[in-house]
């Protein structure tokens, strides 16, 4: 990816979300970080936890942005800037467009359910109210290695499981 001279610090903020991203998947959540940045300083900070959460919305961006509107006092927070690990899905684009970020920064595709480039264009929908910049790319291989590395070690944990013996019965019976 070719650094944005006009934001020079896209990939600082993007390590701070994949710090974010670490501490999903020290919990056994989707390794997905995010962070809200407003004049040069993070407003807001969220990971995945909607399994340890019992929450379908506590994905990174939408506990991000609920951080940040806390925070400032304001649900609405225009001027600022979400960076997030993976590509965001429907939901969380909805809560970026009403939550009017101005613009967001996302490293990795998700082809099965990203809503910006991938599965669907919704930023490009001409019904919206506020108009988000996308910028994608931005430390793509090391945030879709940690997406990589987490499934990976999950099947092999699995796949583990499954080859040990039940433990039912007894050799004598």
């Amino acid at each position: 990816m070719v650094l944005d001279a006009e934001h020079p610090d896209d990939e600082v903020w993007m390590n701070r979300a994949l710090q974010l991203a670490a501490q999903a998947a020290e919990l056994g959540e989707v390794p997905v970080g995010a962070v809200v940045v407003l004049d040069g300083r993070e407003i807001g900070a969220g990971f995945n936890a909607p399994i340890s959460g019992c929450d379908p919305t506590a994905h990174a961006e939408i506990r991000a942005l609920r951080d940040a509107a806390a925070r400032v006092g304001n649900y609405r927070l225009s001027g600022a800037t979400l960076y997030v690990t993976l590509e965001p899905c429907t939901m969380c684009v909805g809560a970026i467009v009403h939550g009017r970020i101005s613009r967001l920064v996302y490293g990795a595709t998700e082809p099965k359910a990203g809503a910006i480039e991938s599965a669907r264009a919704t930023l490009e929908e001409p019904h919206l109210n506020w108009q988000v910049t996308p910028v994608g790319g931005v430390l793509q291989t090391r945030c879709s290695q940690i997406i990589s590395d987490f499934f990976s070690r999950r099947r092999r944990e699995i796949r583990q499981r499954r080859q040990q013996p039940s433990g039912k019965g007894s050799e004598n019976s």
